[in-house]
């Protein structure tokens, strides 16, 4: 069984949106939730997507996934007070119908420029070495801020990896790292990646492209947007 999480729990206040989570903004005529099933519905090896949703908004997302077809969306959830928490809600349902050794692509639901290669490349990770992190390397020099306005130690660019998804792992070992940060009190890890490591775990990158964007401020907005149309410029000429 491989399923994927969806976690679309956030109302996205930096996208300075009001009376819509950002995951249901349209980009020509689409929501942008439903550009990034869809790579997960396409995909031969997705057995099962459960989709995690902002809870005042779970009637539209159940509307959405009946208009585009989702047919492989088993189970739309309430999303928590942190993405952490979000997830969790998530695995909580699909760790009743899965395995140890199963699989989850965790994945946000406002990235919606990923490949059906990433999605496989993700799966053949947690295979061979139990997870796997979609990540591309830095662009630009990173800098550990030491105090207001000072720069301390400047990383190496070529050894910095910027950590995107989805994030891939083993249905029972992201479940035990849950279960042990709610013991622990660890409510705030930015994403799967952090807490796996917090819980240390080596962790596996899986190499993506930098377009594979996470749709936070108006800026991502109408980069996807252009994203899109050049695509379909592509097209049209052939290529």
């Amino acid at each position: 069984m491989i399923a994927a999480l969806i976690f679309a729990g956030g109302t996205g206040v930096r996208m300075h949106t009001t009376g819509i989570p950002k995951q249901f903004l349209k980009i020509y005529g689409k929501p942008i939730i439903a550009y990034t099933i869809e790579h997960f519905q396409n995909h031969h090896l997705i057995d099962k997507i459960i989709v995690v949703s902002v809870s005042t908004h779970l009637n539209l997302m159940e509307e959405l996934v009946r208009y585009y077809r989702l047919t492989k969306v088993s189970n739309i959830v309430a999303g928590g007070k942190t993405g952490q928490e979000s997830i969790w809600n998530g695995l909580k349902v699909i760790k009743e119908f899965t395995d140890d050794d199963d699989i989850v692509l965790i994945h946000d639901g406002v990235r919606p420029v990923i490949t059906e290669q990433l999605i496989t490349d993700n799966i053949e990770s947690v295979r061979k070495h139990g997870n796997g992190i979609s990540a591309c390397f830095a662009w630009e020099t990173i800098c550990q801020a030491e105090k207001p306005h000072v720069i301390g130690h400047v990383l190496p660019r070529q050894k910095c990896l910027l950590a995107k998804a989805p994030q891939s792992f083993k249905i029972r070992e992201i479940v035990e790292a849950h279960m042990k940060a709610m013991s622990d009190g660890v409510t705030s890890e930015v994403d799967s990646a952090s807490l796996m490591s917090h819980y240390g775990h080596t962790l596996h990158y899986v190499p993506c492209d930098p377009s594979n964007i996470k749709i936070t401020n108006p800026v991502d907005f109408y980069l996807f947007k252009g994203m899109l149309a050049a695509q379909e410029s592509m097209q049209i000429i052939g290529l």
